[in-house]
């Protein structure tokens, strides 16, 4: 049995956050959630200059690219899979970038709710 869910917050299929940059714990453009992903990258999120910023402060730079990575950097707006944990800190601080609910897996419900989501949900 897959240990993948395939269903997105709203209860419809996951849809992709980004083949370009390649997200996701698979780099498979989805966010999914995942028994094997400790990070539990599954929250696609519309990232912000205010994010990205936070999120280096904490340690985690998403914005210099690391090509021995295959990993490009993020700009704003650019669509990337967060580790649930870190939105979460991210909200807790002001800092939370706008979810794309479509893109957002059914998993993170164990978390935060669906009302809570839509409250940060992206255009």
């Amino acid at each position: 049995m897959s240990d993948e869910s395939e269903e997105n917050v709203l209860g419809d299929p996951l849809e992709p956050c980004s083949t370009d940059p390649e997200t996701g714990y698979l780099r498979d453009g989805h966010c999914r959630h995942l028994k094997r992903d400790p990070g539990r990258h599954e929250v696609c999120a519309a990232v912000t200059e205010e994010f990205l910023s936070f999120s280096r402060a904490q340690g985690n730079d998403l914005v210099t690219p690391r090509p021995d990575l295959g990993f490009p950097g993020l700009e704003p707006g650019d669509n990337w899979c967060l580790c649930l944990p870190r939105w979460l800190e991210a909200k807790a601080a002001g800092a939370a970038p706008p979810v794309v609910l479509a893109a957002t897996t059914a998993g993170v419900l164990d978390e935060v709710s669906l009302e809570t989501l839509q409250e940060h949900a992206a255009e």
